[in-house]
């Protein structure tokens, strides 16, 4: 194998994929580090930036060795990321905190202090006043880190994309693409810059945050501290999500993806058109390439495949991913139990950090099968609320949604989603969706593809509804009255506290 390749990197919550691509943007391999999830007695989530950067080496000196390619042949980079994960770090690249994940709710008091300014911040960013996005992550560093540290360094405030930037070129560029800062709840959705008014509010000096460029732009160069010969350019970053969209070939008004890992996102791009949502989704930036801005609803879910991984490690009740579709299957139809995984809150379209999870209509049959059954439900749950969101604000018919990520491994979840969201469902036969956006975005940019070849004839698996509506409404109702007791039962916490 000769090449040119492009090496596409997705860091992502659990661990760093490093995956080559041939000069026709054919997948030839692929390699993983994961690392450490860091979780205290608070319930705070946090990762090691630097193994977020020596994963990213090592992995791609994994793939490299994989392949059996002479590293000469790499031509450019391009990096999907963890959006809203957050880090703070000095001049010399050094952490000043272990990164905030983008889980994590320890910002929630912070944010309250914002509150009678949440509607001012949302007009701005577009997104819902809430500790899921990095301004409030931000002020909790800089109110929580820096008191411990002395005299302030020349503080770098970012997501994950502007870490691994300035790591991989050595501290010569600090830059995040518009994609990923339209999502830190710092960015002004019509100037296409960092506001001035946002950064005042979260009390965020603008110089310490990277310069927004076009997700295809030149972000630096870099030989990945050796591993390759010559510098080489790092030519596309976008958040995972956005990624995993441009990847989808959802480039069209009304086209919409859903990205299943720990969490999901569900993104519809909506055009060149910024339109606020009155649904409770986010409006942010599907990407800038070329100077030209597309604009995205997003609705965001926490537990998606960590509902997975929660019946896997904290209960037991299966030893592998690959068992939830038995056990599903086997369950009792008629058994009505009904999850929702609000371990860290309610996020989209509802956003109350403050809900917790519930267990509800189990009766003395309910067993192990109907508590796997109405854990995988709950993830069609939740997606299928956003999708019906996003058909309400965009005034558009849903004619099929494009999924990708683990999860979709799962037939019966995919059956399930395609039932209640009734609409089809589209499981691409292509997996990594995310570093295929950024690699097919970077090879774009570097001349080695035409985007009208690599987008041709994509093939799909595709799940057709067959649910009738009676017992679709019955299936919602209970669902709707879950979340109904979740919020109740919060009211009735809170009144007990004061």
């Amino acid at each position: 194998m000769a090449g040119p390749y492009i090496l596409g990197i997705d860091q992502s919550t659990q661990g760093t994929k490093a995956i080559l691509f041939d000069e026709k943007g054919n997948l030839i391999a692929r390699a993983d580090r994961r690392h450490e999830q860091l979780i205290n007695e608070k319930g705070y989530i946090s990762h090691n930036p630097m193994d977020l950067y020596w994963n990213t080496l090592a992995s791609s000196g994994d793939v490299i060795r994989k392949a059996g390619i002479d590293p000469s042949q790499i031509v450019g980079i391009g990096i999907s990321n963890q959006r809203e994960t957050t880090l703070m770090w000095d001049e010399n690249g050094n952490p000043l905190d272990n990164a905030v994940v983008w889980q994590c709710s320890r910002a929630s008091e912070v944010i309250e202090q914002f509150r009678q300014m949440e509607e001012e911040i949302r007009q701005i960013s577009g997104l819902v006043l809430s500790p899921y996005y990095p301004a409030g992550k931000m002020r909790w560093l800089l109110d929580n880190s820096l008191p411990d540290l002395g005299t302030p360094p020349q503080i770098h405030l970012g997501t994950v994309d502007s870490w691994l930037v300035y790591k991989l070129t050595g501290g010569k560029e600090f830059k995040t693409d518009a994609s990923n800062a339209s999502r830190t709840q710092l960015f002004d959705l019509q100037t296409g810059n960092w506001s001035p008014r946002l950064c005042e509010i979260f009390g965020i000096n603008p110089d310490w945050l990277p310069e927004i460029v076009d997700s295809n732009a030149l972000f630096g160069y870099t030989d990945l501290d050796g591993l390759l010969p010559n510098p080489i350019p790092i030519h596309a970053v976008m958040g995972d999500s956005h990624a995993a969209l441009y990847g989808q070939g959802c480039h069209e008004k009304g086209q919409v993806k859903t990205t299943m890992g720990t969490g999901s996102s569900i993104m519809m791009n909506i055009g060149d058109t910024c339109t606020m949502s009155k649904q409770g989704l986010s409006t942010s930036l599907a990407w800038r390439i070329d100077g030209v801005t597309e604009y995205a609803f997003e609705g965001n879910i926490n537990y998606a495949g960590a509902v997975i991984t929660w019946l896997q490690d904290d209960l037991g009740l299966v030893r592998d991913a690959k068992e939830t579709e038995e056990l599903a299957r086997s369950a009792n139809p008629l058994d009505e139990t009904v999850f929702v995984p609000a371990f860290s809150g309610l996020s989209a379209p509802y956003w109350d950090e403050k809900a917790r999870g519930m267990i509800c209509n189990m009766s003395r049959t309910t067993g192990r099968r109907e508590i796997v059954k109405a854990a995988l439900e709950s993830i069609a749950y939740q997606i299928t609320d956003i999708l019906n969101a996003m058909a309400s604000d965009s005034a558009l018919a849903l004619r099929e949604v494009k999924v990708d990520g683990g999860p979709t491994k799962n037939r019966y979840l995919m059956e399930f989603l395609s039932n209640i969201a009734h609409t089809n469902v589209l499981v691409s036969r292509q997996e990594e969706l995310s570093a295929i956006g950024v690699a097919y975005l970077a090879g774009i940019s570097c001349g080695l593809y035409r985007k009208e070849d690599l987008f041709a004839g994509r093939d799909y698996q595709v799940y057709a509804p067959v649910m009738d509506m009676t017992e679709w409404k019955k299936r919602m109702d209970r669902w709707y009255d879950a979340i109904e007791r979740i919020q109740k039962e919060k009211k009735e916490r809170q009144t007990l506290t004061c």
